[in-house]
């Protein structure tokens, strides 16, 4: 390209990316604050059984970075990942897929065109655009079906005439500056890429201001499909059944999320989803202390520990409730060793069975987990208990007083943990909480800061593996608590909460109550696997409908 249509392109594009964001009516993201704990659903809840239903609304939905990478590679075939060099992203309701925080700075524009530059380049070389001939002579009839298939696929639903020879009047503008019909190509196609209909999730209301729910198209359906799933975009299929009119027929749309749970991409469920809900993601940060005996191998063995399990909830016939107990893990030498088991011989992860070792089954007994939920010096009942209380019953603690710290440190060394723990009960603005969070993490008391087992803390203290919740249920050692958690009647609907806060790109919040109760008891009566919570909720009105924003009222 030309050093004067280097400028043109950097102006073009600015000006493209303004005239095809026209039609999006929709505000940007703005945060909001974590609700309170819940309390508790009766299930014969009359309100439930006789209220309507509020789909809420998901503010105009940005591409993460996972959502970016993923996108770009089952569009193009770069697996690049070209993300990973943008800002990071925020979490909103423990996830970075949430809307409301999902904000655009100059910066990051700048990242994508940039990104949608280098992406078209490879792409091209690999001779991802060869489907015509650009005649030199009258090369607008190939950019012009060019654009259009690619510029279908990437804004995830079909074209209007006006938009295509928007993007096909680079192909004259090139022209004009000396350059070759190629060089017009490719500024249409950076365009695409940077333009508001890929670079966020659109939906429109047909009235923004109304607060009637209304049914979301067969397209803005198949992308909440295919972002929840995959954290990508619609396949062929998928875009084929929404333009044809026909997902939102419930045989059509169980068939197509069977059909993608079972695709390679459904992966991104384990990356994602039960990544940030497990905390798998935060072992890249853990970093404890040498002692322990923790490495780079450790780690990766502990991530795909947690992977490989996850994954068999996604294509397997497990209950979700039994995350907490399953009978079996994935091991290689190292981690086997670490964890006190029989080696199975080989360094690749390998499936086991714990019925031998009942204390490594189900959540609880895995390394990932008990590393990120500890310090680096030390056990930590606290980080530990409130995972439980947050991820697992949605019961989480309100924040610490100000002046809240840790152990204090006139201590007697010779004393457990849980004697330790025990004078920060002794203080009434800290006993409320602890006497709530503490029990449950002293349940995993004989896992080290690293998840090795231990009866004895280096101390030399005997550990003291028993607590009491309140309201009177003991237990004594994680298997005794692992049974009490499984059998808490919020179990269900938290992990439902999490996975449509995840599904929305949204919170699950008050009005959603009755939404989640409806999709656990749905999910649950159905078998109660993944797939059944899965199913009820691209089935719930949440996933189905959205509606508008009265004028002056706070998304």
């Amino acid at each position: 390209m030309t050093a004067c249509g280097w400028r043109w392109w950097k102006v073009g594009l600015a000006a493209v990316a303004v005239v095809l964001a026209a039609g999006c009516s929709d505000s940007l993201p703005k945060a909001r604050v974590l609700p309170g704990p819940d309390a508790p659903v009766d299930p014969q809840d009359a309100l439930c059984r006789s209220a309507a239903r509020d789909p809420g609304r998901v503010t105009l939905h940005r591409l993460n970075r996972a959502e970016y990478n993923n996108t770009v590679r089952d569009l193009l075939g770069d697996t690049g990942s070209p993300a990973s060099s943008f800002p990071p992203d925020d979490h909103g309701f423990g996830f970075d897929n949430n809307a409301d925080v999902l904000s655009m700075s100059p910066l990051l524009m700048e990242k994508y065109s940039h990104a949608a530059e280098a992406l078209v380049e490879a792409a091209w070389r690999r001779g991802a655009f060869n489907a015509c001939v650009l005649d030199p002579a009258q090369p607008e009839a190939c950019a012009r079906e060019l654009l259009k298939t690619f510029a279908r696929r990437a804004w995830r639903r079909p074209v209007t005439p006006e938009e295509v020879e928007r993007l096909v009047a680079f192909v004259a503008l090139a022209r004009q500056q000396g350059d070759t019909p190629e060089a017009g190509v490719k500024l249409a196609l950076r365009a695409v890429l940077v333009s508001p209909h890929f670079l966020f999730r659109v939906e429109l209301d047909p009235a923004p201001t109304s607060t009637v729910p209304h049914t979301v198209s067969d397209l803005e359906l198949a992308s909440r499909l295919s972002y929840f799933l995959w954290s990508s975009m619609p396949d062929e299929a998928l875009l084929q059944a929404a333009e044809g009119g026909h997902l939102h027929e419930p045989e059509v749309l169980e068939a197509q999320v069977r059909r993608m749970l079972a695709d390679p991409k459904a992966r991104a469920l384990v990356d994602n989803f039960a990544g940030q809900w497990l905390y798998t993601r935060a072992l890249d940060f853990s970093q404890p202390e040498s002692r322990y005996g923790f490495d780079e191998p450790l780690r990766e063995a502990m991530r795909q520990e947690m992977q490989l399990v996850f994954q068999e909830f996604v294509t397997g016939d497990h209950r979700l409730k039994d995350l907490l107990d399953a009978p079996f893990t994935y091991v290689n030498d190292r981690l086997a060793s670490h964890y006190g088991l029989p080696k199975p011989g080989t360094p690749a992860m390998t499936r086991v069975e714990l019925k031998d070792h009942p204390e490594r089954a189900g959540l609880f007994g895995k390394g990932a987990l008990l590393t990120v939920t500890a310090n680096p010096d030390r056990t930590s009942p606290v980080k530990r208990g409130v995972w439980v209380l947050e991820q697992l019953l949605c019961k989480g603690p309100p924040p610490p007083p100000p002046d809240a710290g840790g152990l204090a440190p006139a201590v007697d060394p010779t004393l457990n943990i849980k004697a330790r723990m025990a004078q920060h009960r002794v203080d009434p603005t800290c006993s409320g909480c602890h006497t709530l969070m503490d029990p449950l993490g002293f349940g995993m008391e004989n896992f080290d800061p690293v998840g090795r087992w231990r009866t004895k803390e280096e101390g030399g203290a005997v550990v003291d593996p028993s607590g009491e919740l309140p309201g009177g249920k003991a237990f004594n050692g994680v298997t005794e608590m692992r049974a009490v958690v499984k059998q808490d009647p919020d179990l269900s609907a938290c992990m439902t909460r999490h996975l449509l806060t995840y599904a929305l790109g949204r919170g699950a919040e008050e009005q959603d109550r009755c939404t989640v109760r409806d999709i656990s008891q749905q999910a649950e009566t159905r078998g109660g696997r993944l797939t059944d919570y899965i199913l009820a909720i691209v089935r719930s009105d949440a996933f189905l409908q959205r509606r508008g924003e009265a004028e002056g009222q706070k998304p």
